[in-house]
């Protein structure tokens, strides 16, 4: 996953964004996370927006298992993240707020995240 991210790299429905600064793959059960965090938060004010799907299945085989069986069942989906990648925007709430549900949705995530905000168009 080398690079910066060329698409999802700005806010485009909310005001507010959060941000990720590293590349990595990012689960849905940590997507889910985050999307709880931020909502009990907020408590349903305002309109929450999930830019990143996790479309990649991420396969295992059980351990211990010989060779040549084929490949393993999907143990998980992930959405692959690079750096730039806006993976969740707020719309209608004040930015401390917004700024406050991010941070805490931050800690969810295993890299770090920043907070953006929407810039004025021309």
């Amino acid at each position: 996953m080398r690079g910066l991210a060329t698409r999802g790299n700005t806010v485009e429905y909310g005001e507010f964004g959060l941000q990720a600064m590293e590349s990595a793959w990012l689960d849905a059960k940590c997507i889910e996370a985050g999307r709880v965090t931020a909502s009990h938060f907020v408590r349903g004010e305002g309109r929450l927006y999930i830019r990143v799907f996790p479309s990649k299945s991420v396969s295992g085989r059980p351990p211990e298992t010989r060779m040549g069986k084929g490949k393993g069942e999907p143990v998980y989906w992930a959405a692959v993240i690079k750096p730039g990648t806006v993976m969740y925007e707020f719309a209608g709430v004040p930015e401390e707020t917004a700024r406050m549900a991010f941070a805490r949705v931050a800690h969810k995530m295993p890299f770090r995240c920043r907070f953006v905000k929407r810039r004025p168009t021309l």
